[in-house]
């Protein structure tokens, strides 16, 4: 018999050099790096779904759900910004997504389907895979949910929900994002129970085509849900809720723009970005560009700005200017952007701001969610046939209801990030525990990570923290 890191007695454990829990975009990136690095390793994935490479975002299904960006800027080799367009490139002339041809332009400004672009991650780490095996390195799916990690001096230990354990020289805390939809909570208010999937076509078409939907939520998701209820045949009203009763903007090709951060080092608080911002927009519509030009060079810098942030200023910037940044920056594709102004032209789609309080059931089936409209003090009730959660991601790790985020906080081998956004760690990517120490076994990278660098979920960012990370693990003495 074996002992865990607590002295318990268990089965046989199964031995290998990187653990990495989670095997979506984050998880498959880095065993792809790791794969293609010098050296003989061996990597565990444990991913509960079929497939690696897809995780939360990259299951769609439905040819509707896009990428918020164009294939120029979703590469995920950080040394070739082309690699998706010319992997898309091969892909339709091959005979792929035919529905592409109907689109007039150029493959780098096409917004991939998102289950097109997990078959591209797929590829990726299968090429991985062939380059890794000439070495002696291997990956395997571990098709499990992790549901407790111990570690030691040496070494990390993962319990499984299937009665298996893995120890490997480290683990990786690749979990990806936790969509509130589909998240269990610490402290329920019962949305999810009565609410339908965002991305569930076939759910929405047992609606009654004309029912009534109620949407929690205006960001991408929701764009997503509109998407989804109109490729299910829905044809009725559509009421969207949200704090701040904002859109995301529909995401256009700019032409290029002055970088005028690395220009002036001395604009470092989001007071200073937001006024030079809202000058350099002015500047590029009084010159005939797109405003999103200049706010597109703010993006490379955002790492570096949050991170040097004070507590303050941080605690400011998600107060007073994040819905306007979510909205302005985190943009919506086209032909779904087109979608939403259409329905809403028609009235069909309703915008209100207002905060979600709770539901009830309601006479005949239907259902209530009471809400507080903005700048009101009172609370009303809206009655609807159906309900969707597009209430966004759940980065607070202390309300995920699921058993290995509790488990670490638990034992203390976690702290929560800055403002309570996902975990903290240090800039390399090693988890910082309750006490402030830096794990030597433990690391984390992606979307966990959002409270260090504010944008840490896009697939840039991913790429560029897998590629660093499996640097610095093939470096540790396995």
């Amino acid at each position: 018999m074996s002992q865990t890191h607590d002295g318990q007695a268990t089965g046989a454990i199964r031995d290998a050099d990187v653990l990495i829990v989670g095997g979506g975009l984050s998880g498959a990136l880095l065993a792809a790096h790791l794969l293609r690095l010098p050296g003989r390793r061996q990597v565990l994935v444990i991913e509960p779904r079929s497939e690696l490479g897809r995780g939360e975002a990259y299951s769609a299904v439905e040819l509707g759900h896009t990428l918020n960006g164009n294939a120029a800027r979703m590469s995920v080799d950080p040394d070739n910004a082309d690699d998706l367009t010319q992997w898309l490139t091969d892909y339709i002339a091959a005979g792929g997504w035919p529905e592409s041809k109907q689109q007039p332009v150029p493959i780098s400004e096409l917004f991939p389907p998102r289950g097109i672009f997990g078959l591209y991650v797929q590829q990726r780490l299968a090429e991985a895979q062939a380059i890794g095996a000439q070495q002696g390195s291997t990956v395997e799916h571990v098709r499990a949910e992790v549901v407790d990690l111990q570690v030691a001096a040496d070494s990390a230990l993962l319990s499984l929900d299937d009665g298996q354990q893995l120890r490997g020289a480290c683990a990786v805390l690749a979990t990806g994002m936790f969509p509130a939809a589909r998240t269990p909570q610490t402290q329920s208010s019962g949305l999810n129970a009565a609410a339908v999937d965002p991305w569930d076509v076939s759910a929405m078409a047992q609606l009654d085509p004309q029912a009534t939907v109620l949407i929690i939520g205006s960001g991408l998701t929701m764009v997503d849900a509109v998407v989804s209820l109109e490729q299910a045949g829905h044809r009725g009203p559509i009421e969207v809720f949200s704090r701040h009763g904002l859109l995301p903007h529909v995401r256009r090709q700019p032409p290029a723009w002055v970088d005028f951060l690395a220009e002036d080092p001395s604009l470092r608080t989001p007071r200073q970005l937001l006024r030079a911002l809202r000058g350099q927009c002015r500047a590029a519509l009084v010159a005939g560009v797109d405003w999103q030009a200049p706010l597109d060079t703010v993006r490379a810098h955002i790492g570096r700005l949050w991170s040097q942030a004070t507590d303050v200023q941080r605690r400011q910037f998600v107060r007073h200017v994040r819905p306007w940044w979510e909205s302005h920056h985190h943009r919506s594709p086209p032909l779904s952007a087109e979608l939403v102004a259409r329905l809403h032209g028609e009235g069909r789609l309703r915008i209100h701001a207002a905060s979600f309080k709770g539901l009830q059931p309601s006479a005949g089936g239907r259902l209530a969610i009471c809400i507080r409209r903005r700048g009101e003090a009172h609370t009303g009730w809206v009655v609807g046939d159906a309900l969707i959660n597009s209430s966004g991601i759940e980065y607070d790790w202390r309300r995920v209801a699921r058993p290995l985020p509790q488990q670490l906080l638990a034992r203390g081998l976690i702290q929560p990030g800055p403002l309570a956004l996902g975990i903290c760690a240090d800039p390399g990517g090693a988890v910082v525990d309750a006490q402030g120490q830096v794990a030597s076994r433990l690391f984390a990278m992606g979307p966990p990570l959002r409270g260090m660098w504010w944008e840490s979920t896009a697939v840039t960012d991913v790429a560029l923290q897998a590629k660093a990370l499996a640097v610095r693990l093939a470096a540790l003495p396995l």
